[in-house]
C-alpha cells in the first residue's frame, strides 16, 4: 500500500503507518529528493517545519527534525501554526522545503506528514512516489560542520500575521465575529488576525491541551459555534479545523454556509470587481449541483476536478485560474496564497459581506442547494466499479429520472475498500431513494 495519500501521509500516530522511525526515514528521503534538484547549490539547505496542537506531534515534529538535521539541512522549528503558514513561510523565507505535522480534521489520535516544495507548492505524486522509493536506502551521512541545524524561529507567527493583515483593503469595523478554533492550529493566530482586520472577535476552543483538537468542535462539530453566534448576536461565525487549511461559516440566525456557498459569494464578489479570471472558477466533482446553477446564472464558469485542494490547484495554475475550492471549505486564492488558507477564507468572505452591506444570509441565499445523499459501501471490490454493466444501467436509469434537477456521482474511495454513491434531487426524499437503490446494486454486483 502506497505511504502517501491525497493529502501526505496520514495514520494512527505511533501506529503501523506513522511512527517516530517512518518520519525519520520520510525527511532523509525527502531532504534527498528535493534538495537535489535545488538550485542553491552553494547554500546550505533549510527547512520550515511546524505542526498542529496534537500531542503526538511534539514527537513526529522532532523525529522530522532530526531527519532533515542528519542530512544536511538547517532546520527552523515555528511551533504550532496552520498548515498554509508553513507554505506561506517556506515560499517567503525561500527555504527547500517545509514539512507540516497534522492531521487536519482527523481526530485526535491520528496524525499526519503534509510536504511542500520550494516556494509553498504542495509536492506532485511523482515527487511522492520518488521520496517513497528512496526510502530506506544506503547513504552518505554528513558528520563535523556538514551537518544540519536545529533552531526555533520566533518570527514566524508574526510574519504569517502581517501576510493575512495584508489580504485585508475593507476594514470589519463594526463586525462581531466568533471563531471556532477547533482547539487546533488556528488557536493563536486566528483571533488576532480578525481583530486586526478591525472585528470584534469571540474565540471559542482555543485552549489546546494536546489531546482535545477537534474533539466536538471546529469544521466538523459546528452545534458550539452555531449557538454561540446567536447567544453573542453575531454578524456570523467562522469554523476552523485542526490545522486551519478550510473555513465554514455560520449566518446570524445560525444557519450553515459551507465552502460552495463561500465559493459563490467569493466567485461573484471577484467577478464584480474584475478579480476572477476569465470568469472561471475551479470546483470539483463533489460540489453541488446548486452551486453549479448559481455559476451559471452570475456567468461564470465551472471547471472540475477529483477531490483534494491538490487536483483544484493543479487545475488553477494549468489554466492560471485566480479562484477554486470545494465543499468541505478548502479554498484557494491564488492572488493571495498557493494553498487553501481557512483563515485567508474567512478574512475575503468578512470583506465580501462588509462591502455589499448585506448580511451573510443574503449573500448565501444567492445559491440555492440542493439535497445530497453520501452513502459509503463498504466491503466491495471498489476496482471493478466501471467494468459492472448493471450498476451503469441502474446509474443510467437515475440519471434519467433525475434530469437537469439532479445528478448522481459513484466514486471509488482512495483509501479504503469502498464505493461512495452521491445523489442530488430536487428533494430529500427522492434523492434518499435514488441513493439507496444505487447502494443496492453496487453491493450486489461488487460485494465480497
Amino acid at each position: 500500500m502506497a505511504l502517501f495519500g491525497t493529502d501526505g501521509i496520514r495514520g494512527l500516530a505511533n501506529g503501523q503507518t506513522l511512527t517516530a522511525e517512518i518520519a525519520v526515514d520520510v525527511a532523509v528521503a525527502a531532504a534527498h529528493i528535493l534538495v537535489e534538484s535545488s538550485s542553491n547549490k552553494g547554500k546550505r539547505p533549510r527547512a520550515i517545519v511546524g505542526q498542529d496542537s496534537r500531542a503526538s506531534g511534539e514527537f513526529l515534529e522532532a523525529a522530522v527534525a532530526a531527519g532533515l538535521a542528519s542530512a544536511g539541512i538547517d532546520v527552523y522549528r515555528v511551533g504550532v501554526l496552520p498548515t498554509p503558514a508553513i507554505a506561506y513561510l517556506v515560499g517567503e523565507s525561500g527555504a527547500d522545503l517545509g514539512v507540516m505535522i497534522s492531521a487536519s480534521h482527523n481526530p485526535m489520535p491520528d496524525n499526519g506528514i503534509k510536504l511542500f516544495s520550494r516556494g509553498g507548492g504542495k509536492l506532485d505524486d511523482s515527487i511522492e512516489a520518488a521520496i517513497e522509493k528512496r526510502m530506506g536506502e544506503p547513504w552518505t551521512r554528513p558528520t563535523g560542520r556538514n551537518v544540519g541545524r536545529i533552531t526555533f524561529d520566533e518570527t514566524a507567527s508574526a510574519r504569517y500575521l502581517k501576510h493575512l493583515a495584508a489580504s485585508v483593503t475593507t476594514p470589519l469595523k463594526g463586525m462581531k465575529i466568533v471563531v471556532d478554533c477547533a482547539n487546533g492550529a488556528s488557536s493563536f493566530v486566528a483571533p488576532i488576525a480578525y481583530e486586526k482586520a478591525g472585528a470584534t472577535v469571540v474565540a471559542i476552543h482555543r485552549s489546546p491541551d494536546g489531546w482535545n483538537i477537534n474533539e466536538n468542535c471546529g469544521s466538523t462539530h459546528l452545534e458550539d459555534l452555531q449557538a454561540a453566534v446567536i447567544k453573542e448576536g453575531a454578524d456570523f461565525g467562522i469554523a476552523h479545523d485542526g490545522d486551519a487549511d478550510r473555513c465554514l461559516a455560520i449566518d446570524g440566525a445560525g444557519k450553515v454556509v459551507d465552502g460552495d456557498a463561500i465559493m459563490t459569494i467569493l466567485a461573484i464578489g471577484f467577478k464584480n470587481r474584475g478579480g476572477l479570471t476569465s470568469n472561471t472558477i475551479v470546483g470539483t466533482v463533489m460540489s453541488n449541483l446548486g452551486f453549479m446553477h448559481a455559476m451559471k446564472d452570475a456567468g461564470i464558469s465551472v471547471i472540475s476536478t477529483a477531490v483534494g485542494d491538490r487536483y483544484v490547484l493543479e487545475k488553477m495554475i494549468e489554466g492560471d485560474f485566480s479562484l477554486g475550492g470545494e465543499q468541505s471549505g478548502h479554498l484557494i486564492m491564488r492572488e493571495c496564497a498557493n494553498t487553501g488558507d481557512g483563515i485567508l477564507t474567512a478574512l475575503q468572505l468578512a470583506q465580501e459581506v462588509a462591502r455589499s452591506g448585506k448580511s451573510l444570509a443574503e449573500l448565501a441565499s444567492q445559491m440555492q442547494r440542493f439535497p445530497q445523499v453520501l452513502i459509503n459501501v463498504s466491503d466491495v471490490k471498489k476496482d471493478m466499479l466501471d467494468e459492472s454493466a448493471a450498476i451503469a444501467k441502474a446509474v443510467a436509469t437515475a440519471e434519467s429520472t433525475l434530469g437537469e434537477n439532479g445528478r448522481v456521482l459513484l466514486r471509488a474511495s482512495g483509501t479504503e475498500p469502498l464505493v461512495r454513491v452521491m445523489v442530488e434531487a430536487s428533494s430529500d426524499n427522492l434523492a434518499q431513494d435514488i441513493a439507496t437503490s444505487l447502494a443496492a446494486v453496487v453491493k450486489a454486483e461488487l460485494g465480497n
